[in-house]
């Protein structure tokens, strides 16, 4: 997927940033619907996002845009993009090149809790 700038722009004109100008984006897999990941974009991650079709974010950490996968090869190719009901949280389904999570796993979610 990838728009025009002027797209782009109208729609990140409609969503609800918060947190600082921050909205949650969740990546899924488009194939398996397994969820790899959660981080933040701002409104330039969301348009880099559109107009590329890569997954693009803000690290609160290190208070910058940043291309998922732009170091390590491991990038997500968007292959859809759905809003939720408030439009302050952004789903993107990916095609997920390599590992999503930066300590090595396919998802994020690996820490399953043990009672």
């Amino acid at each position: 997927m990838k728009l025009r700038i002027e797209d782009a722009e109208k729609i990140a004109d409609k969503l609800r940033f918060r947190f600082g100008g921050l909205i949650v984006a969740v990546a899924q897999d488009a194939f398996t619907n397994e969820v790899l990941m959660v981080a933040f974009m701002n409104r330039e991650a969301f348009v880099k996002t559109l107009t590329t079709g890569l997954a693009h974010y803000w690290s609160i950490s290190r208070g910058e845009l940043w291309m998922k996968g732009e170091t390590s090869g491991n990038v997500q190719k968007i292959v859809d993009i759905v809003l939720d009901c408030d439009y302050d949280t952004v789903l993107l389904k990916v095609e997920q090149i390599g590992v999503a999570c930066h300590e090595g796993f396919r998802s994020c979610f690996h820490n399953k809790l043990q009672p």
